[in-house]
């Protein structure tokens, strides 16, 4: 294969990798997955994330943010941690970080500010946001109104919207972030690839999560990239090439790490 893929977000620092992160990644790497960006949780994913990226350099790469759904009473300390954690400058984004009403509704307030915070971050370290969006685009999407024209960059992770809230989405310049929801029978994300440029997706797995067919409902690996890209490739009618060309540029473009 000509174009190296990028995973855009997987959590292979969490404890389902234990019994074999190294052949995990090993085999992930064969396949042609040559970076894989690691979005943070809370503070105590911190320690193992940065563990793993220290293991793998020039493949997995760190991100800083806290999760919506860590988000609770305590959430501006987990901040300070946050924004204490960017000031030694070695992650190439903030996230993941977002809104999510699935989960949990009664701290919508408190999800609504520690988002803000990490978007003001976003800017102030110039670093590329991951947005977890789950039943919350019309919440994200009012906050972020109010950050046109400030520079604001990124990937709307796990993305699962319709086709007008994408173009709602890239219109604010962000990326796509598609993963093994694409490939499940009642996804309704084929509609949202057919009208959308290669030049706004990246490929993402949400390792351990939301592992594609024909692995759904099994542990999710970097791995399966692939079987992402190669769906992309039928419903675009392109060689698997592109899509891992474009892709894998619409990433170094939007972070900064090394191109090797």
């Amino acid at each position: 294969m000509s174009f190296p893929y990028i995973d855009t977000h997987a959590h292979l620092y969490l404890p389902e990798f234990d019994h074999d992160r190294d052949r995990v990644i090993d085999i992930a790497v064969h396949k042609g997955v040559k970076k894989i960006l690691l979005p943070n949780i809370d503070s105590s994913s911190i320690g193992p994330m940065n563990m793993l990226a220290s293991a793998y350099p020039g493949v997995c790469y760190p991100m800083m943010g806290l999760h919506p759904t860590s988000v609770k009473e305590g959430y501006r300390e987990e901040l300070g941690i946050i924004e204490s954690e960017l000031v030694k400058g070695q992650y190439i984004g903030v996230g993941e970080i977002g809104i999510d009403l699935y989960w949990d509704k009664q701290h919508l307030r408190e999800q609504c500010l520690a988002f803000s915070y990490q978007l003001d971050l976003s800017i102030t370290f110039n670093l590329p946001v991951i947005i977890h969006a789950r039943e919350s685009f019309s919440e994200i999407i009012e906050i972020l109104q109010g950050y046109r024209k400030k520079g604001l960059k990124g990937i709307f992770h796990a993305f699962t919207g319709t086709p007008d809230i994408a173009l709602q989405v890239i219109e604010m310049g962000f990326l796509l972030g598609i993963g093994g929801i694409l490939t499940y029978k009642n996804s309704t994300l084929p509609d949202v690839i057919r009208e959308t440029n290669l030049q706004h997706l990246v490929l993402e797995t949400d390792s351990p999560y939301l592992a594609p067919v024909p692995f759904r409902g099994k542990r999710n690996e970097s791995g399966y990239i692939p079987y992402i890209a190669e769906v992309i490739k039928q419903i675009k009618n392109v060689p698997l090439d592109e899509v891992a060309g474009i892709t894998t540029q619409n990433v170094l473009d939007l972070c900064s790490m090394s191109h090797g």
